[in-house]
């Protein structure tokens, strides 16, 4: 016997049991054998595929919980500034500016003075909650318009407190990058860390 190579005259066709002659209009019901012999292969495929398909979405879930937003708190805010202005050419009379790493660019707060005295306060909103420790503390900092001409550029966290508490940890001080280290619970209560 041939194999399929060796007999040109052979087509696709022949898988599904009809000779070329009889695709030609020979034999006269080519495409019956066709269609009986493939339709139940046709209609067990699309079975197969149909439960297939309706398993997929079956076991498909709702997706995961959704993601817990973090609790926000208001927290108050104190600096004592210096006594005196430590400038000779910058100004001294600009109000003193709070920064949390919290905070997106631009959501810095303007202290307000206190009458007839050196310290500044205020409250900052929205301050995600971070106590207990699940994560890295916060760094918080002033810029004080009366230290510009410091090595610190103004900036400190020496003199702060934040939630009541009392800035005692520092991150890189006597530098332009100084900041406090803390953490802030439930109450709107600042804690130091260790």
């Amino acid at each position: 016997m041939l194999s399929s190579r060796e007999r040109p005259e052979q087509t696709a066709g022949d898988a599904w049991g009809a000779s070329k002659s009889e695709e030609e209009g020979e034999g006269g019901g080519s495409m019956r054998k066709i269609t009986r012999r493939g339709a139940p292969a046709l209609v067990a495929a699309l079975a197969f595929l149909g439960d297939g398909c309706l398993e997929i979405t079956k076991s498909v879930t709702e997706g995961p919980p959704p993601v817990p937003s973090p609790r926000l708190v208001s927290v108050r805010v104190e600096y004592r500034q210096p006594n005196g202005c430590v400038n000779v050419v910058n100004p001294c009379n600009t109000r003193v500016v709070f920064f949390g790493s919290w905070m997106q660019p631009g959501g810095e707060v303007l202290l307000s003075q206190n009458p007839g005295t050196y310290v500044w306060t205020g409250t900052v909103l929205n301050v995600p909650v971070n106590f207990p420790p699940r994560e890295q503390p916060y760094l918080v900092r002033v810029f004080d318009p009366h230290l510009t001409e410091t090595p610190t550029g103004g900036v400190t966290a020496s003199r702060l407190v934040v939630g009541g508490q009392m800035i005692t940890f520092f991150d890189q001080p006597g530098t332009t990058a100084e900041s406090g280290v803390i953490f802030i619970d439930d109450n709107g209560i600042g804690r130091n860390p260790f």
